[in-house]
């Protein structure tokens, strides 16, 4: 019988076609190859959807019965998730079918380094007691909601940048990046994917500090994740400060989308593995 690790394998390989073809959509410029991609990255979603289910039931199966979000392994496979599911609703509610070839490879390498890398672990494991609580599932929901949206406005962020400079330099209507949307419309998409990832960062902070007031006690204890989180939050809120006051746009918005995804990724990686607190658990 099919397991959970062999059908994340093979979302993995769909995401993989599907990151190929949108690449081949902004080289060769055909509509259907795009269609092919968007395929690929939709089976590949039913697939990881799958896969999430199948991990929960093996928890259950063993006896542990958990969510399949309390460790590096789960969380980065979950990140793909909600990162791919953004993307394909942004691509259709925006027809901006391009930006998969930006996109896409990130979900295939994330994907990628959960199955191969030797530092993790993939073993489905008893939570410790601090992570026993229903706020387990509002927490971490919430946060990579966010994540997955502010991945995906720093890859469009990138893709003004390339678009601008394109643009600056005047360069040819047949140069490759002359197939990525016009400057107006990435800026509206980062700005609106912004204001999405912020609120559910936002809710991912309250649901977290609720949840160590009924772990430890107290609401903040200005654990390293606690306060790169906040810092996290203050960069997007100043991107959005400065868009709704100063007027901000173009490539301001779109360095700050990308700074605030570096933050992400401190915050998410760097901490569990360089800093020691209360969130260590996530690095195994």
């Amino acid at each position: 019988m099919m397991n959970s690790s062999q059908l994340f394998n093979y979302t993995t390989a769909a995401y993989l076609l599907s990151a190929i073809f949108y690449i081949g959509l902004l080289v060769f410029r055909q509509k259907k190859v795009g269609l092919i991609g968007l395929f690929f990255a939709s089976v590949g979603l039913l697939i990881h959807t799958g896969a999430l289910g199948l991990r929960w039931k093996e928890s259950y199966d063993i006896g542990i019965g958990h969510a399949p979000l309390t460790n590096m392994y789960e969380s980065l496979v979950f990140f793909a998730w909600c990162t791919t599911l953004f993307y394909i609703l942004l691509e259709i509610k925006f027809k901006a079918r391009v930006l998969g070839a930006f996109i896409m490879p990130l979900a295939v390498t994330t994907m990628a380094y959960a199955s191969l890398s030797t530092k993790i672990s993939q073993d489905i494991s008893p939570l410790i007691p601090a992570l026993q609580s229903n706020w387990l599932l509002a927490h971490v929901v919430t946060c990579f909601i966010g994540y997955g949206a502010f991945a995906v406005a720093a890859g469009i962020g990138f893709i003004y940048l390339l678009k601008h400079f394109a643009v600056k330099r005047k360069l040819s209507q047949n140069h490759l990046l002359s197939t990525l949307p016009e400057l107006p419309v990435l800026d509206d998409l980062t700005h609106k994917t912004i204001i999405f990832g912020f609120m559910w960062l936002t809710a991912g902070i309250i649901t977290g500090a609720v949840w160590a007031n009924e772990a430890w006690g107290t609401y903040w204890s200005w654990d390293p994740k606690e306060t790169w989180s906040i810092i996290t939050w203050f960069v997007y809120a100043l991107a959005l400060h400065a868009r709704f006051t100063r007027g901000w746009d173009g490539p301001r918005i779109a360095w700050l989308a990308i700074i605030g995804f570096f933050s992400v990724f401190f915050t998410y990686f760097g901490v569990n593995f360089l800093l020691a607190g209360l969130h260590s658990y996530g690095a195994s």
